[in-house]
């Protein structure tokens, strides 16, 4: 009965738990998921971005972030920061209307919501009568203006958010001073905008829906000036002088209108439709920027022609006889420009264009030639092609990091070089404790090299495979170039591509080794490149190999897609990771798994087929394994083929069913006599009884049957040096694990140095173990003599790790989606096992070992397994006795993607996707932690420094 009691807490090992082990999700990574309005403050230099889900980020110099979220996760449609403070306010698609500050505690600033209202109208009143649509902080920083689709402007006080309602506006108000003749009521429905003018705090423009424009005085409650306009109006912007201001218009026509001191009828100075004489889409945003040359920019979002260029998403900038239109490949959301903050100064002097697309930022320099590009420093649109697969290296060597940087920078020669024009706040945090890279493969066949040490994911470099191949995309195309006469005057920006040439290309697995500059990636139509880093451009011949991996066994056929052509001759590669091997696996199914050993100069592959070793020194195919079962007919359909066998995985669900049912039927007795019935039951109940054999409650699995589909899929490789054949002799080998539960050991013989290029590498199968459950093998480790992980390939030559402990007996961990199991080595016979499914009720997604440091001393560490499961737990496992530690909840068991994307660390953290363009990054560590820590001081308020405040954002969102 002694197996049956639980063992009590140890106080000691729990303390230890404290000071080893802590769950925090730290900082989001990547671009905002449906982004839906934009702000900012030039007092404080911030950025604000609001999403669809409710969510508010505000931005500053690298490393300043801050988050909130709305309780209501309604979308976010507008925000405003108020003139001078650290304050903003937040418009939601609900009509509410929420406060937010900048509070600093524990000596770092804090985003932080302090009053939430709704305005609401007299009984009975339509909810038009209250529905804000345009919102104007006012710079005496007391109040807030908010017009709404009834005409009405209300004046709300601030930060109480009470209505003083003796100070609304009235479209009857507005009414009284225009004559009769030119205006009736439907003319003052909808207020589109409210601006307050640049010199006068005492007079605001209201502009409404049908294009009447009132200048309104606050001290005497009426109109000044109205002007009428012939076109349904989008947007207004005062000029820096207060002497004029430009109306936009939803037949893509702009307006200067001049505001004289005394009460005449103005009269349009110029009406112009930059894009006619055809019809134009609404210009729904507008600047008019000053300069000390004389000759303004003007900006706008729209105006293109309808009937060619409807579909286009852009902003153009028009400064003397240089006019460009950008291009964006997704919606544009609002856009701000950055100008002379200086309420002294005469010009505006615009140095930046800011745009907020759906999908990517895009800052443009208007201060250089040509108005290049600015490289984001955050806000990375990691989605530019779908993200397929990461993989995180930590530690990187500084003289790899510096490679990489410099052939990244070759690439980065378009870029502007002016610094990142965002840049309020202050980072406190401390400097990362070390160099670490995220690499992202994507469906158009790039690997891209993130600096993923801090807060800020940054782009250092990015890898294509494309040149290898041959596609139907022209390399020498180039979408930015323009003929002289071309009219509207195009130019593509920013990062987002959605479209692949070819699916195949898609990145499935990589691996880098930090060590030796080492990188393998493989694709989607079993493809296995094998590179290294260059300094230099070269030119060169790809070699190639085939693998059959179905050895040319008879009875199969590959109905899936075809391989990818390669390129003949030589091709030239640009700085940085170049290919000088190609591994075409045959049949062209998704490479599954990928391993590689730069010491030995070995790379493993897998797919749904079995598995292969390649030597990429002598380059020649060491051996290949075939692990299909006679039965793995849907692995030879492919991922993209239309037709799944939809007929099999009936009539296999069938075949369980009537299993299970004759298999009950035997168990109750059917036809035989009382004792033999007794002595079957008898026997039943002791092997139920040898199941239960660490815990009082278990669940029944069922055991796999080796006719389910991808029996012989090929989920892990890995290589360890260990003892395979006896006890006295360690050797190389290479260890593969089944979606059927099968794991494969083959001796290696890797020739000495100086005889590695004329001695072939030899392999042999020593080992073949079949778990009984044939649950998946997820995962495959070796263990010393200390009990410790075997170290990565030239780690030990590197002095960044002890020797492995040859003297001691080896351990071998296979992980299955089901259970941990221990064996020794080399008998490979059973020590310990853990069934997580039967204790827990989940499988095993991910595992890795990971080394947790205590946060109390620098001389502990330990290495632990790190678990994620289907219900999205994490879940910390010590080794090597496969005890559970600690369990946290981290992503929901309803995001199978964001489980599927998640890639642990070596030191206890890790990244998942929250959506297609958004890193979430954890940690288990209270020892190693990436969060923001930053604080935004209140800058010194100068004296009507409201002139500069006009750069906030109208309603451009609601108007998309």
């Amino acid at each position: 009965m002694r197996r049956f009691l639980r063992p009590g807490h140890d106080p000691v090992r729990e303390r230890l738990k404290r000071d080893l082990f802590q769950f925090n999700k730290t900082v989001e990574h990547g671009f905002p998921h449906q982004p839906s309005a934009l702000g900012y403050s030039p007092f404080l230099r911030l950025m604000a971005i609001g999403t669809r889900s409710g969510a508010i980020k505000l931005y500053g110099a690298p490393g300043v972030e801050f988050m909130g979220l709305h309780e209501e996760n309604n979308t976010v449609m507008q925000i405003h920061f108020i003139p001078d403070q650290c304050q903003l306010v937040t418009l939601l698609d609900d009509n509410s209307l929420h406060l937010w500050s900048l509070k600093q505690h524990g000596g770092a600033s804090e985003l932080l919501e302090e009053h939430r209202f709704t305005l609401k109208g007299p009984p009975g009143s339509p909810p038009s009568a209250t529905q804000v649509t345009a919102v104007l902080p006012h710079s005496s920083r007391e109040v807030l203006y908010l017009g709404t689709e009834s005409g009405n402007i209300f004046v709300v006080e601030l930060p109480s958010f009470r209505v003083l309602e003796d100070r609304t506006i009235t479209p009857e108000a507005v009414l009284e001073r225009i004559p009769e003749d030119n205006c009736n009521r439907r003319s003052c429905e909808l207020v589109e905008a409210l601006q307050e003018h640049p010199k006068n705090p005492d007079q605001i423009l209201i502009g409404y829906s049908r294009g009447l424009i009132v200048l309104w005085d606050l001290q005497n409650n009426k109109a000044t000036h109205h002007f009428l306009g012939s076109q349904q109006l989008e947007n207004l912007y005062w000029q820096r002088d207060g002497s004029k201001f430009i109306s936009c218009h939803y037949d893509g026509s702009y307006t200067q209108w001049p505001v004289s001191s005394d009460n005449r009828q103005p009269e349009p100075l110029e009406n112009t439709v930059p894009y006619g004489p055809f019809p134009c889409k609404a210009i729904s945003k507008i600047y008019w920027q000053t300069t000390k040359n004389g000759l303004p920019y003007i900006i706008f979002q729209g105006g293109m022609p309808r009937a060619s260029y409807g579909d286009r998403h852009s902003i153009s900038v028009i400064h003397g006889s240089q006019q460009t239109a950008f291009d964006f490949t997704s919606r544009v959301i609002d856009f701000f420009i950055i100008f002379s903050s200086d309420p002294a100064a005469e010009f505006d002097d615009p140095s930046a264009l800011v745009v907020l697309a759906e999908e990517e930022l895009v800052v443009i320099d208007l201060k250089s030639a040509g108005w290049p590009a600015v490289h984001p420093p955050y806000l990375a649109s990691l989605h530019c092609s779908a993200i397929t697969c990461s993989h995180h290296v930590s530690n990187i060597p500084l003289k790899l990091w510096e490679r990489i940087i410099s052939a990244g920078s070759k690439q980065n020669i378009h870029y502007s070089s002016m610094p990142w024009p965002i840049d309020g706040g202050t980072n406190i945090a401390p400097d990362p404790p070390q160099r670490d890279l995220l690499l992202t493969g994507h469906e158009d066949g790039t690997v891209r090299f993130w600096d993923a040490s801090g807060v800020c994911l940054h782009l250092l470099y990015k890898l294509s495979t494309v040149k290898v191949f041959l596609t139907d995309a022209d390399p020498n195309d180039n979408m930015n170039t323009l003929g002289e006469d071309e009219w509207p005057p195009l130019r593509k920006v920013g990062t987002f591509d959605p479209y692949s040439d070819d699916p195949r290309l898609g990145i499935q697995k990589i691996y880098l080794c930090k060590y030796s500059g080492y990188l393998a990636v493989a694709g989607t139509a079993g493809q296995v490149l094998v590179m290294e880093l260059n300094d230099e451009d070269a030119e060169h011949v790809v070699d190639h190999a085939e693998a059959d991996l179905l050895q040319d066994q008879e009875g199969y056929r590959w109905k899936g897609h075809e391989k990818l052509k390669t390129r003949d001759g030589p091709v030239r590669f640009e700085a940085g990771f170049q290919p000088f091997v190609l591994v075409q696996c045959q049949p062209p199914a998704v490479v599954t798994s990928l391993a590689l050993h730069s010491e030995w100069k070995l790379v493993a592959f897998g797919t749904s087929h079995g598995f292969g070793l390649f030597d990429h020194q002598q380059k020649r195919l060491v051996f290949v394994k075939c692990t299909l079962h006679p039965s793995d007919q849907l692995a030879l359909e492919g991922p993209l083929s239309r037709v799944k066998s939809l007929k099999k995985s009936l009539r296999q669900s069938f075949r369980r069913i009537r299993r299970s049912r004759v298999s009950s039927r035997k168990r109750r007795g059917g036809s035989g006599n009382a004792s033999e019935v007794q002595e079957a039951n008898a026997k039943f109940d002791q092997e139920a009884l040898q199941e239960m054999e660490l815990a009082p409650v278990q669940r029944k699995i069922e055991a796999r049957s080796a006719e389910d589909s991808f029996t012989g899929f090929v989920r892990t490789l890995y290589f360890a040096d260990t003892f395979l054949r006896d006890s006295s002799r360690h050797c190389p080998s290479l260890w593969a694990g089944t979606n059927g539960g099968t794991v494969y050991a083959f001796c290696l013989r890797v020739p000495p140095a100086e005889r590695r290029m004329d001695e072939p590498v030899r392999a042999e199968q020593a080992k073949e173990i079949q778990l009984m459950h044939r649950a998946p093998v997820v995962g495959i480790l070796v263990l010393d003599g200390r009990s410790t992980p075997l170290p990565e390939p030239l780690e030990v030559a590197h002095d960044l790790s002890k020797s492995p402990d040859m003297q001691g007996s080896h351990q071998l961990l296979v992980v299955s989606e089901e259970q941990f199991k221990v064996f020794t080595l080399p008998k490979v016979s059973s020590k310990l096992k853990l069934k997580l499914t039967a204790l827990e009720g989940c499988r095993v997604r991910k595992v890795t070992v990971a080394n947790f440091g205590s946060c109390k001393t620098d001389d502990y560490s330990e290495n632990d397994l790190a678990v994620l499961t289907n219900l999205g737990d994490i879940q910390i496992i010590s080794l090597p006795f496969l005890k559970l530690q600690i369990r946290y909840p981290c992503i929901r068991k309803e995001d199978v993607s964001g489980i599927a994307s998640c890639v642990f660390t070596k030191y206890g953290q890790g990244f998942y996707l929250i959506s297609p363009s958004e890193f979430e990054r954890f940690s288990l560590s209270t020892k190693w932690l990436v969060e923001p820590r930053c604080i935004v001081d209140m800058p010194e308020v100068t004296s009507n420094n409201h002139v500069h405040n006009k750069s906030g954002t109208e309603n451009a969102a609601r108007k998309s």
